[in-house]
C-alpha cells in the first residue's frame, strides 16, 4: 500500500475544491410583490429604514445581494443556508401575508434579538461593518418594533 504524502493530500484537496465549484448557488431573487412587502405597507422612519436596510434585509428579505466571495464554494453555500434561515425564521418581503398574531410574534421577536443582541449576527458584520448596530441603534430599532405592535 502506497503511503500518503502531503503533496499528494494536497492535489486531492485542490481537486476537491476545484469539482466543488460546479455546484455554484442561485442568487436569483424572488420578486417583490409591493402589496405584501414590510417597506412599502409599512411607514418606516428614514432612520429606521436605513439601519434595516443595511443590517438586516440581506437575510430577511428577497432583496439579498451576493458579494464577491458568493462565487466561491463551499463559502457561497454557508452564506446561502444563512439567509435561507433567515428567511424562514422572518421574511420582510412578505410581511403582509403573515395574519396579525404571526406578525406581532415577529415583532416581539425583532425586538427579542435585539435586546440580547443576537442579531445581527457576528459573521455578517465581520464582513459588513455598516451592519452593526450601536446601543443607541438597538434602543432605537425596538422603539420601532414597539410602536408596530398595536397595529
Amino acid at each position: 500500500m502506497k503511503k500518503l504524502n502531503l503533496k499528494n493530500i494536497l492535489v486531492g484537496l485542490l481537486i476537491i475544491l476545484v469539482v466543488m465549484q460546479v455546484f455554484s448557488i442561485d442568487k436569483t431573487n424572488p420578486p417583490i410583490d409591493e402589496k405584501l412587502d414590510f417597506f412599502s405597507t409599512v411607514q418606516v422612519p428614514e432612520d429606521v429604514n436605513t439601519m434595516l436596510k443595511y443590517s438586516c434585509v440581506d437575510c430577511h428579505s428577497h432583496s439579498s445581494k451576493y458579494p464577491w466571495y458568493t462565487n466561491i464554494e463551499p463559502i457561497s453555500w454557508w452564506i446561502k443556508g444563512h439567509i435561507k434561515g433567515g428567511l424562514q425564521h422572518l421574511n420582510f418581503s412578505v410581511w403582509q401575508a403573515y395574519d396579525a398574531p404571526k406578525r406581532r410574534h415577529k415583532i416581539d421577536e425583532c425586538i427579542e434579538v435585539l435586546e440580547q443582541e443576537r442579531m445581527p449576527i457576528k459573521s455578517y458584520t465581520w464582513a459588513h461593518k455598516e451592519a452593526k448596530l450601536t446601543d443607541e441603534d438597538r434602543k432605537r430599532l425596538i422603539v420601532f418594533f414597539e410602536s408596530l405592535r398595536d397595529m
